[in-house]
């Protein structure tokens, strides 16, 4: 069931240049303005409504009255048009058409079903007449069933995806504005700066535009083409990328997010990690510390090459002292002449050199 009180946007809707595609229904509150066209599955529009552009529903199309729609209207199911209902283009319905007193059409209307020309009755005027007549008949079992199939929760419905505009809204060239909360959900491509009452953004969306609103919660891998503003709190999640500055009460942000400009939030600012980010730190601290302690040496273990290399060095140098010490007994002494001589400091002396190969100099 949906909130009539809270601005959604369905995962997969993308605002192209002058259309709103949504993969799933729309449902838009009475006085909303729109500058763009809209295509979705079924598409219910209430009083007062103007839309600049055209509505084509992929199945029926509900328009109040005292709407207005800038364009072409194309319902490849039936299409129920209220009293004084104004159409700047062309209406083709691929069903039956239900059609109210004083309606205009700029270009002409197309209908492959039956045509009915009359003021429909309003659905909560029909459900209580029709239940009121069940009721002075004394058919309860019938009343029941009525009662469980209207207000029944049908899992295949529910998860149908609605796209919710509430009564006032603004969806302009650069704004999408409305006094509700907004729920902005995942795979979503926007344009224009968002003001709500607070918002909440799925994973996987862009928005070329800004955020202002009391409280904001942005989940994964977003990307927001403008500033962030809340008077409340921001909540930020892993992989986001906001090129602007972020400005709250407070904020919590991950610290995988991405920032172009600055950040000031009076109560502070907490830069956090995911919880299996944190429970992987853990682990590789623990692993550290198991490595600093180390572990006793087993006997007869193998040695490993570079200490088998530097201990072949250490034998190999050895080996050259005990070889030239064992040469020293060949060489020549020298005289008490040059040994009184060197005493007195009249030079070194002749020198004498060990004849043979691999002989030290003395």
């Amino acid at each position: 069931m949906f909130d009539p009180q809270t601005l959604v946007v369905p995962d997969g809707t993308r605002m192209e240049e002058r259309t709103i595609v949504v993969d799933g229904g729309a449902i838009i509150g009475g006085g909303t303005n729109i500058e763009y066209g809209i295509i979705a599955d079924e598409i219910t529009v209430g009083e007062h409504v103007k839309i600049y552009g055209e509505v084509s529903a992929r199945s029926d199309v509900y328009i109040d009255r005292r709407s207005e729609i800038g364009g072409t209207v194309r319902a490849n199911g039936d299409a129920h048009l209220g009293e004084f209902t104004k159409i700047d283009g062309k209406l083709a319905v691929a069903g039956n058409l239900d059609i109210g007193d004083h309606v205009s059409i700029k270009d002409g209307f197309e209908a492959r079903g039956w045509i009915t020309i009359r003021n429909p009755i309003p659905l909560i005027i029909f459900l209580y007449l029709y239940l009121s007549e069940l009721i002075r008949s004394g058919k309860d079992e019938e009343v029941e069933r009525a009662l469980n199939d209207l207000f029944s929760d049908d899992s295949d419905s529910a998860d149908t995806p609605v796209m919710v505009l509430p009564a006032k809204s603004r969806i302009t060239l650069s704004a999408i504005e409305t006094g509700k909360p907004a729920h902005i959900g995942d795979d979503c491509r926007l344009q224009g700066n968002i003001r709500a009452e607070s918002v909440a953004m799925g994973s996987n969306t862009t928005l070329f535009g800004s955020i202002r609103a009391k409280d904001i919660t942005i989940c994964e891998n977003c990307t927001v083409h403008g500033n962030i503003d809340a008077s409340g709190n921001v909540s930020i999640g892993s992989g986001n990328h906001v090129l602007g500055d972020l400005r709250a009460q407070a904020i919590n942000i991950h610290r995988s997010t991405v920032v172009d400009g600055t950040m000031d939030a009076p109560s502070g600012i907490v830069v956090e990690d995911t919880a299996s980010e944190v429970e992987e730190a853990r682990k590789s601290e623990a692993v550290g510390k198991s490595k600093e302690v180390g572990t006793p040496k087993e006997v007869g273990k193998p040695e490993t090459e570079e200490k088998v290399e530097v201990k072949r060095e250490k034998d190999k140098k050895h080996t050259r002292s005990g070889r030239n010490r064992g040469r020293e007994q060949f060489a020549k002494p020298r005289s008490r002449r040059d040994k009184r001589s060197r005493a007195k400091g009249h030079g070194r002396g002749p020198r004498y050199y060990v004849r043979g190969r691999g002989a030290e100099r003395r």
